[in-house]
């Protein structure tokens, strides 16, 4: 079974996403039977490499609300975050552009380290402060990831992966998918914002019901 999960670093959703779906996993009876591939999304994809606006300003001015509206929406998320076991700090958060991380994350699959590498840009860019869009703090990141250092040099000083990158962008955009993390079973079903475990869990199931039916028949 092909988990494709489309996310973008920067989503704080894609964070709370990325636990429920590791918690359902972990009930899932044949959980190794499913390959996820983490697919890339950018929801800011005209955003600076560097920003001197908050977090918070942000979100205020993308949603039209007051600092104090966007900041309680914050306030929200690291509710919500912390129910998956995530320690989210909004006011550490740098503003960046992340198709640097997405090109380095499309690197990460051919080393089947992709996984270990999205759950490091989500920690470092939503708890840590880190700046993932200055290439050495890209780079650390990466090695300390598993990846080669000699490809990401590569990947960070090129544009290799950006063709995958806009394809998987297209790809979101041919699908109708209105916002992230969304996760597609198999190409024939899918799930879409922050689902509790649960309801990831049915879909798996459900998915895994679809694709042995579709085998027998």
């Amino acid at each position: 079974m092909l988990l494709e999960i489309w996310s973008d670093v920067a989503c704080p959703f894609c964070f709370v996403g990325k636990r429920n779906l590791e918690a359902a996993l972990a009930q899932f009876e044949h959980a190794d039977q499913v390959e996820v591939r983490w697919r890339s999304f950018q929801l800011a994809p005209d955003a600076p490499l560097t920003t001197q606006a908050t977090s918070t300003e942000y979100l205020a001015r993308k949603y039209g609300r007051s600092l104090e509206e966007a900041g309680q929406m914050q306030e929200r998320m690291v509710a919500m975050a912390a129910e998956a076991g995530i320690e989210m700090h909004p006011d550490r958060v740098r503003m960046t552009n992340t198709r640097d991380a997405h090109r380095l994350l499309q690197l990460a699959h051919e080393s089947g380290r992709q996984d270990a590498l999205k759950e490091a840009f989500l920690q470092a860019y939503h708890a840590d402060g880190e700046h993932l869009g200055d290439p050495a703090t890209l780079r650390r990141l990466a090695v300390d990831a598993g990846l080669p250092p000699e490809r990401v040099d590569a990947v960070l000083g090129s544009d290799e992966f950006a063709a995958a990158v806009d394809a998987d962008i297209e790809q979101a955009v041919e699908f109708g998918l209105q916002g992230v993390p969304a996760f597609v079973l198999d190409r024939r079903m899918g799930l879409t914002g922050a689902q509790p475990p649960e309801v990831l869990l049915q879909g798996l199931r459900t998915a895994h019901e679809r694709a042995g039916a579709s085998a027998s028949g």
